[in-house]
């Protein structure tokens, strides 16, 4: 899977862009009592559609970005984004990548076991978050946000892909330096 430069760059961009409107944003936080995660969501488009260097950049770039404004350890959440990722990568022949439905459940997923990893993760480092009830409600709304996003992702670089790449035109049985020869032979 040969991956366009400047796919990788538009896709780093929008994971920079996700951690931004995520801290700066707060409105649905304060609505629903939980900020939705567009990180997770980004990393199954690009482990379906680029492959790890893109999952790699978006993962790299977006948790390095979220880690610095958050309270996680530096790293924490790039660790968790390359795991969904690269399990979504390497699975990606059993899945379904072109529909609705299917993009919607492969987001539900990555964006609950995000915070699952990051969480074991933690607990490994020694550190122990607070876990309480409104902690579920908030791991459900990640897990809705993050599916009902992932549709829009993958909507979004179709079309980056169409303004970057080439598209193939089909050959046709029709070819110019044909000459055709009429009259009797």
């Amino acid at each position: 899977m040969n991956t366009h430069r400047m796919t990788l760059f538009a896709m780093g961009f929008a994971a920079y862009v996700c951690v931004f409107v995520q801290a700066r944003y707060d409105g649905l936080r304060h609505l629903i009592g939980a900020q939705i995660d567009f990180l997770p969501g980004l990393v199954v488009v690009a482990a379906l559609m680029h492959g790890i260097p893109a999952v790699l950049t978006v993962s790299i770039t977006g948790g390095l970005f979220y880690d610095s404004l958050s309270a996680n350890p530096f790293g924490l959440t790039v660790w968790s984004l390359i795991l969904v990722g690269t399990f979504v990568h390497y699975n990606r022949d059993l899945l379904l990548k072109d529909q609705a439905y299917p993009q919607f459940i492969l987001g539900s997923g990555a964006s609950a076991a995000a915070p699952v990893l990051s969480y074991i993760s933690l607990s490994i480092l020694g550190k122990h978050p607070i876990m309480e009830w409104p902690t579920l409600w908030i791991w459900v709304v990640l897990t809705v946000g993050g599916g009902l996003v992932t549709p829009v992702w993958f909507g979004i670089f179709r079309r980056v892909d169409r303004a970057l790449h080439y598209q193939v035109i089909p050959e046709s049985s029709f070819r110019p330096d044909r000459e055709i020869e009429r009259g009797r032979t």
